[in-house]
């Protein structure tokens, strides 16, 4: 069953169920924050992967020898989009893993919130989680990681004691160490997530005798390494406050794409759970020039360029690396370097994208789908 979301002053209840769908009720009150039964909800797809996959997710489980292992979890929809930027993903993790440095990363799953197993649960090890119903998210597809990371962590069998919550656009630059310490997840501070900005609107979800606003960090749910524990109680409420946060008028406008991150990092506050924020966990380029002492490249920014190396950001430019150009099939190999003056971050972030498309078998079959 859920755990139990503690002391919060929001009520959320899930009501209305029947076999052929599910309707939600938010009711909120000054008194607590209720988990969503998870009775009520589809069951969830069992894990889907072969026996190779299956024995990646569980390696370096057992002997330890001290080391804290953390299991490495990223939520896709299914999608082309998501698809080609997991399988980019998963080779800079195992590449990541097999260097020195890697002996804290643990096993890999990708969360499948498509409800059905794809062509590639052989390739990358997977878990088939159940989407929210139809409707429920309204249209803002992520509010089906918080429910996904809850089937995940019920059902599944992660024999490491901790989670690294990644997504799909980050490159793996070097091994990873478990950052966390003393109960306290590790976590990248983002400059858009503003609690103090945002105090009345929240106060909603985080009243005042929770404490101070600031005990809200400025965080999302990735990249943060967190005690599997932990995240096994905050989850059902990060995904209650992210419904209800959705259903709330002024919320929902004033968090747009970043809601279900402002419901993370309250959720993280609710339970207790500090975080130390470390700005060397990624950068972002094209506003990060260099890879410096970070572990992750996140390429969530488009980067254009003219052929002098200037950058003209919103405007496309002669050179361009931008995901969203691969929404409907994935990039082909071989991508064009950047032009001369181009920042290393981007650099990097091209060359990277290169050489994974180079090794991953049937990359180009799959792109000609």
């Amino acid at each position: 069953m859920a755990a139990p979301c503690g002391r919060g002053a929001l009520r959320l209840v899930l009501i209305a169920v029947s076999a052929a769908f599910l309707t939600y009720n938010v009711l909120l009150s000054s008194r607590s924050l209720l988990p969503l039964p998870t009775a009520s909800f589809p069951a969830a797809t069992t894990a889907s992967s072969s026996s190779s996959s299956r024995r990646l997710a569980s390696g370096r489980a057992g002997g330890t020898g001290g080391r804290r292992l953390f299991h490495t979890a990223v939520t896709a929809s299914g999608s082309v989009y998501n698809t080609w930027q997991c399988r980019v993903m998963y080779h800079w993790f195992k590449q990541a893993r097999r260097r020195a440095g890697g002996a804290d990363m643990g096993g890999f799953t990708r969360i499948l919130h498509s409800g059905r197993p794809d062509e590639f649960v052989h390739e990358i090890p997977t878990f088939v989680a159940d989407p929210l119903p139809d409707g429920a998210d309204q249209g803002y597809i992520v509010l089906n990681r918080p429910w996904a990371f809850v089937q995940w962590l019920q059902k599944a069998d992660i024999p490491e004691e901790y989670i690294l919550m990644a997504e799909p656009d980050h490159l793996i630059v070097k091994p990873i160490p478990n950052l966390s310490r003393d109960g306290r997840a590790a976590a990248f501070p983002f400059f858009y997530i503003e609690p103090k900005k945002y105090e009345k609107v929240l106060r909603k979800f985080f009243p005042e005798k929770e404490g101070p606003i600031t005990n809200i960090d400025p965080i999302g749910n990735s990249p943060v390494i967190i005690e599997k524990e932990s995240l096994s109680r905050i989850a059902p409420t990060w995904m209650n406050i992210s419904l209800a946060m959705k259903k709330d008028p002024e919320a929902d406008k004033a968090f747009g794409w970043v809601l279900e991150m402002y419901a993370y990092a309250v959720s993280s506050a609710l339970h207790g759970v500090g975080n130390i924020l470390h700005k060397d966990f990624m950068i972002q380029p094209p506003w990060d020039l260099e890879i410096g002492d970070s572990f992750i490249i996140h390429y969530t920014y488009g980067c254009d360029y003219d052929m002098k190396g200037k950058l003209t950001y919103g405007k496309i430019g002669e050179w361009r690396f931008d995901k969203r150009s691969y929404e409907n099939k994935p990039p082909p190999r071989n991508l064009p370097l950047p032009p001369n003056g181009v920042p290393q971050s981007v650099v990097t972030l091209v060359k990277m994208v290169n050489e994974a498309t180079a090794s991953i078998p049937n990359w180009e079959s799959y792109a000609a789908e």
